[in-house]
């Protein structure tokens, strides 16, 4: 069967998708090459929330234009979120593009890629209508009421993958599992409810059942998925049945999240079903979840977040802004201090919770009093990362429309360069409280050795010891260029250094990212996909250092 290469543009929502395609298509014979040129099938899985990933894509589209105008007989396709905003005027603009599939619309990519086929290798010229070229769904979602979503053909995707440890990085043993689709919040600056239309919630059994057959397979760590995540509720009875089974779900309005059920009804809670998941798949290790959303977070929550020790103490839970004033333009529903009054009760609750988020700087109309409040936010809450990035207009979104981008480029990278600053030291700070603690930590990750011309280990950078001060790395590379044919070496400030630089890169269950040194390269890819008890010696703003590894020889 034809050679098919995906690349994948944006977020951890498009990273799955592009699973589900790879097990879609596999499935139908076909197989992937990690070289484009080697694909009779190159599919380009995009995002439209970040400029930077629409700019790669359309680079990489331009790159498989010039060479089909060479003459090379490829299908040339664009699935994601770039696919559906730009929709048919990104086949006017860049004719070499064959098909078009939206995130809402995968289900229908074998179709669409076989139209292709069938007409490249046709004896006549033959011209593909719109319709058979295109898979969008449009203003009118065919998922966005609910006999729509009874019809939802993509619950079939979910339930149909297959989890390969080879496809999601060797021994890494993660999976991840969708358990909404879409978003009913409609933030200015953010063209998701747009691409992938309305909010639609999966059926509690299915996404259960779908963690039972990954943990079958092998996964030890299971994140659940969703753009507001703990938005989550299914009520039971409500939803069409297809064939017998359960239907995915339209979201229900804001007032749901608010006041609790009705006494008699049939609901699923996000707490009751993350409740499920931990007790009835016991053989996962590991239950995530990504992207929370601050309002409406509710205290059942938080207690099986406490309750349930194979849960991740870890809240991915972005403020955007520390300005009422920005916050209300942005429309994310809540102010600034229920941000922080959120915070706090989350480490009431579980004083061991890890908090990140996102925040956006450079907002239309965003004056240095509104950064500095942003500013004071990620001083005061430990947060243990930010993405931070500079506002672009994004097309589709309102912000484009409404708001005039009058934030110059030059003062959106000095605020993003200094809130990267602040929120290193505050990085630095949340880490160092763990030092001298010992947790679990799942290693899924080696790292080479950087070597200088003489052959020592290049480390940069300081690390706080667990005897306090602080130890420059350059002073460890010397002392494991001293060391003798154990792998034993000097003890620098409670920090063993040793002969070499293999690491072993993993997180712990809040997700703060730790590095274990290796004598060797064996020693560090035997950790990989391993839950294993270490002590945190020391720390810096972006990791924890470990314990060295002992050898395999």
């Amino acid at each position: 069967m034809h050679p098919v290469f995906l690349e994948t543009f944006g977020c951890q929502m498009n990273e799955l998708d592009s699973e589900l395609v790879r097990g879609q298509l596999t499935t139908l014979g076909y197989r992937f090459v990690n070289d484009p040129a080697d694909a009779r099938v190159v599919l380009f899985n995009t995002c439209s929330v970040r400029e930077q990933a629409e700019q790669k894509a359309y680079s990489r589209i331009g790159i498989v234009g010039k060479r089909k105008a060479a003459g090379e007989t490829i299908v040339l396709g664009v699935i994601g979120c770039m696919a559906e905003r730009d929709g048919v005027d990104l086949l006017r603009r860049h004719p070499q593009v064959d098909l078009l599939c939206g995130p809402a619309e995968l289900d229908r990519l074998p179709q669409l890629i076989d139209n292709a086929l069938r007409t490249q290798s046709a004896e006549n010229a033959m011209v593909l209508s719109q319709e058979e070229r295109t898979a969008l769904a449009g203003n009118r979602s065919r998922r966005s009421s609910t006999l729509a979503a009874a019809e939802d053909n993509l619950e079939t995707l979910d339930l149909s993958r297959a989890f390969d440890e080879q496809a999601m990085g060797g021994a890494r043993r993660s999976a991840q599992v969708r358990i909404t689709r879409g978003c009913n919040k409609f933030c200015t600056y953010c063209v998701v409810p747009a691409t992938r239309g309305a909010e639609i919630h999966r059926p509690p059994d299915h996404i259960v059942e779908e963690c039972r057959r990954l943990a079958d397979a092998g996964a030890l760590e299971v994140t659940l998925l969703g753009q507001t995540v703990n938005h989550y509720r299914y009520e039971h009875g409500l939803a069409l049945t297809v064939d017998g089974r359960q239907a995915a779900q339209v979201g229900p309005g804001l007032r749901a999240f608010r006041q609790s059920p009705p006494v008699g009804s049939r609901v699923t809670t996000f707490a009751q079903l993350l409740r499920r998941i931990h007790d009835e798949v016991p053989q996962i290790l590991r239950l995530r979840f990504v992207t929370s959303y601050p309002r409406d977070f509710g205290d059942d929550v938080l207690a099986v977040l406490r309750d349930c020790p194979r849960i991740c103490k870890y809240l991915h839970i972005p403020a955007q802004s520390g300005s009422d004033r920005i916050l209300k333009l942005m429309n994310r529903g809540y102010s600034r201090g229920e941000y922080v009054d959120f915070v706090q009760r989350a480490l009431a609750w579980v004083p061991d919770v890890c908090i990140a988020g996102d925040i956006i700087v450079g907002f239309p109309t965003e004056t240095d009093e509104d950064f500095e409040q942003t500013c004071s936010l990620v001083r005061e809450l430990p947060f243990k990362n930010n993405f931070i990035f500079k506002y672009s207009p994004r097309p589709g979104t309102v912000a484009i429309d409404r708001f005039t981008d009058d934030v110059p480029d030059a003062v959106k990278r000095l605020r993003n360069n200094t809130l990267l600053a602040i929120q290193s030291e505050t990085s630095r700070r949340v880490h160092a409280a763990w030092v001298g603690r010992t947790v679990d930590v799942f290693f899924s990750e080696v790292r080479a050795p950087r070597l200088r011309g003489d052959g020592t280990p290049e480390m940069r950078g300081k690390v706080a010891g667990s005897h306090g001060g602080v130890i420059e790395l350059p002073q460890l590379a010397a002392a494991h260029a001293s060391n003798d044919r154990t792998g034993r070496s000097p003890r620098a400030d409670g920090l063993d250094a040793v002969s070499t630089c293999w690491q072993a890169i993993g997180r712990t269950s809040g997700d703060l990212i730790c590095s274990a040194i290796a004598n060797d390269e064996a020693s560090a890819k035997e950790m990989a996909g391993k839950i294993e008890r270490m002590s945190i010696l020391a720390s810096g703003p972006l990791l924890l250092r470990l314990g060295t590894l002992p050898s395999r020889f």
